[in-house]
């Protein structure tokens, strides 16, 4: 959900999904979005949705939604990881993760805004390299007593740094975009799994990121696959299922409750199902 300033809140949402026995709730993010269009909509329309330029900041807000569930899993749906400072976030995710009683999941993307990522100091087209250094370094912080790195983007001297996460290494890391050899090469090395953006295409992709994980010495086996963005019907569920799919994040309205419950008792029955 495209959570925002006017739509349903992250607290009231995860009880209603936990409630309704869903497994999973994740949130996007952006951190501002420039007026200027010189980047197209993703979407193929001429504007953004309103909800693009209203999201709230989904660590915060999966923090309210960790204090008042017990069950569902918690994760960013996705974090734009090259927009934020590795060290921070890093403490930042072991915090919630401890605080959830290890629940979190963080999904992320290389990025599609360039204006936003301008405005962050990003050399855009080397933004994945950025990226891959952002987890090494947090992955540091998360697993060792001591830790340090020296990269080309990130660079700390033998440090201390708690909480540690509860989930050990630490909270699984989702890469979410196109399938590509890009994409599945930065999963095979430094991430748990890959976030299908729409879901399509998933079948005709698997070997090629089956083959990414082999390449690096990884049991393909042990990635996950979690497609976004799903409009459900038994048909495409059983489908995946086919697939060894577990999870698959269905679509919500950026509404208000009123406007976000009838949806959710709609695909509750996928659950019961």
């Amino acid at each position: 959900m495209f959570m925002t300033d006017r739509t349903m809140g992250p607290a009231e949402l995860a009880q209603a999904a936990e409630e309704r026995g869903f497994s999973s709730l994740y949130l996007p993010e952006h951190t501002h979005i420039p007026v200027s269009r010189r980047t197209p909509s993703p979407t193929g329309g001429a504007e953004l949705a309103d909800e693009y330029r209203r999201t709230l900041d989904p660590f915060v807000a999966l923090a309210a939604a960790a204090a008042c569930t017990n069950r569902i899993t918690l994760g960013t749906g996705v974090c734009v990881l090259a927009q934020h400072e590795p060290i921070v976030t890093a403490k930042t995710i072991a915090t919630l993760d401890t605080l959830s009683r290890g629940r979190f999941v963080l999904g992320i993307g290389f990025g599609w805004n360039v204006e936003e990522m301008e405005d962050h100091g990003i050399d855009v087209p080397r933004r994945r390299e950025l990226v891959r250094e952002h987890v090494l370094a947090m992955r540091r912080l998360w697993v060792d007593d001591v830790a340090s790195f020296d990269g080309e983007f990130v660079r700390f001297e033998p440090s201390w740094a708690w909480p540690k996460p509860v989930q050990r290494p630490g909270p699984p890391v989702l890469i979410g975009g196109a399938p590509g050899p890009k994409l599945f090469a930065a999963i095979g090395e430094y991430a748990d799994g890959w976030i299908p953006i729409g879901g399509g295409g998933v079948r005709a992709a698997l070997p090629d990121l089956h083959r990414a994980a082999e390449a690096v010495g990884r049991d393909p086996a042990t990635l996950r696959v979690v497609p976004f963005g799903v409009l459900p019907d038994p048909g495409k569920l059983d489908y995946y299922a086919s697939l060894g799919i577990d999870e698959v994040v269905l679509r919500i309205p950026a509404g208000p409750t009123d406007a976000v419950l009838p949806v959710l008792d709609e695909q509750a029955k996928f659950v019961e199902a």
